[in-house]
């Protein structure tokens, strides 16, 4: 097994954003080539986003399953391969696109994802492997599969707003007749997570043999209109009637008058506590099956999170309740080991107790460059945690994450008094700058140093993943060309491994 605390390099990439032939990147051979450009040029890490399978809006932290795999990442091409469909199945089938429009990617791909799951099923009754899978993931994913047929069925994934009542409140007689009445339509969604799973787990063994290990993300909340809380609303502050008790959010900070009202429920504590945590042990035990670490999505929301009463339109009337974070990862070492391979996004406001929490548990935090320039009354900040030369080593170093806007792109939408403090600090051109900055966080004392795949491409603005906030085509839709899986351009990221050590 690799060494989780020697230093490392990696690129963050979603699986969406790598080239294909289907609108949107998949496990297939673009995948495969990606491993390889990171294996040849010492970059050890990649991290994606979070792989679940995405509902309105299409955001990764907002899936449909916090178990599930986005059956939109199955390749069809492994499936053609694998004798599960016909050539004249995948071939001119093409979506070119400059960006992923998961709308005509589903319309592609369904019916191709379908047509291989009813091949499988006629051909594979009694298959040992698929069975053992079935049996094994059963306790998430016979309620997946019903669940995302009552979503094509109702054409919504709201269970509370838009099913039938008996459905909505999961009579079992009303369920056991779906069940015997949409039996073909179940048995192909759990056909397609075990293509998803076969294909991914076949995808880490390759990456870890080639000496790059995978960095997943769990989102802390699970969305309203999942699988997770129509079939576990015990956990979560969702009353009789299916009606959601408070919401999850941010305060008020100096970016959003506001606040942030995200609209996730939040968890019922007490009713985790009682279980042993037992949910979220089989959610991180599925999630490092998957992965070899795993970025935890706002971390201080295991110290307290910012709960907004019902009926609230904005963040501004929320209040803050303490949450069970050292219990809960007491349980998961108790289950998992005593060695969590955990990064802690813990970014935004983070107080002493969440700090607390994090070093207590021995979790890196998040160092963002892109956050370390700013000017107090007209000074630099030079104490600043987050530039290079104060990272500490219990970091994961990044130019950007998914919700910055690219390197290039921030500096240039810089006023001339920062770009000038920017310039000074690496002493170098404009021209340079993203390099420099590369260089800094490379050699910086922190554990991983990661940078997006755009800032290595010397993309702008319009390279940007994600605004948060906002809802839009543009938001987590941004592809490579398959020219980008030849660039050259990472081998400046292999002479820093070499330079600074990061290449084991």
């Amino acid at each position: 097994m690799a060494d989780l605390n020697t230093r490392k390099a990696g690129i963050l990439l979603h699986i969406t954003s790598l080239p294909s032939d289907y609108g949107i990147g998949d496990l297939g051979e673009s995948a495969y080539k990606f491993v390889d450009l990171l294996s040849s040029n010492s970059v050890r890490l990649w991290q994606m986003l979070p792989v679940g399978p995405t509902g309105y809006g299409d955001s990764p932290y907002a899936a449909r399953s916090a178990f599930a795999g986005n059956e939109l990442m199955i390749s069809p091409r492994l499936l053609y391969l694998d004798g599960y469909l016909e050539l004249d199945d995948v071939m001119d089938k093409a979506l070119p696109s400059e960006r992923v429009d998961y709308g005509e990617a589903r319309k592609l791909k369904m019916p191709m994802l379908r047509r291989a799951a009813e091949n499988f099923l006629k051909e594979n009754r009694g298959n040992k492997d698929f069975e053992t899978f079935r049996t094994k993931e059963g306790w998430w994913l016979e309620d997946y599969a019903l669940f995302q047929v009552l979503a094509d069925e109702y054409n919504d994934s709201r269970w509370f707003l838009s099913w039938p009542k008996s459905l909505k409140m999961r009579d079992e007689k009303a369920l056991e007749k779906v069940r015997r009445e949409k039996k073909h339509e179940i048995d192909v969604y759990v056909v397609l997570q075990y293509f998803f799973c076969k294909q991914f787990t076949d995808l880490k063994a390759y990456a870890n043999e080639h000496g790059v290990l995978l960095i997943g993300d769990i989102p802390i909340f699970v969305a309203g209109d999942s699988s997770d809380a129509w079939s576990h609303r015990e956990l979560l502050q969702i009353d009789e009637n299916g009606e959601q008790e408070a919401s999850s959010g941010v305060p008020p900070d100096a970016f959003s008058a506001d606040g942030q009202l995200w609209g996730n429920p939040l968890y019922r504590w007490s009713e985790h506590v009682r279980t042993g945590f037992r949910w979220w042990i089989d959610r991180f035990k599925k999630n490092l099956e998957l992965f070899d670490i795993v970025r935890v999505d706002h971390f201080r929301g295991f110290e307290a999170c910012w709960e907004v009463p019902k009926g609230e339109t904005t963040a501004k009337n929320g209040h803050w309740v303490k949450s069970p974070g050292q219990e809960l990862f007491d349980a998961l070492r108790s289950e998992l080991g005593s060695d969590l391979p955990i990064i802690a996004e813990d970014l935004g406001v983070i107080t002493p107790e969440v700090e607390k929490l994090r070093m207590d548990n021995g979790f890196p935090g998040m160092k963002i460059l892109q956050f370390a320039f700013a000017f107090d009354e007209g000074d630099w900040q030079t104490g600043n945690a987050y530039l290079p030369h104060n990272i500490e080593k219990l970091s994961v170093a990044y130019t950007g994450t998914h919700d910055n806007n690219t390197t290039r792109g921030w500096y240039e939408e810089l006023d001339d008094g920062m770009k000038d403090y920017v310039r000074r600090y690496f002493e170098c051109s404009d021209d340079e700058v993203l390099w420099e900055a590369i260089r800094a966080l490379m050699a910086s004392p922190a554990l991983y140093a990661i940078f997006p795949m755009q800032d290595i491409l010397g993309l702008g603005s319009d390279a940007r993943m994600n605004v948060p906030s906002t809802c839009g085509t543009s938001n987590w839709s941004w592809h490579m060309n398959k020219e980008d899986l030849e660039t050259k351009s990472l081998e400046g990221l292999k002479y820093y491994a070499h330079l600074y050590g990061r290449d084991k």
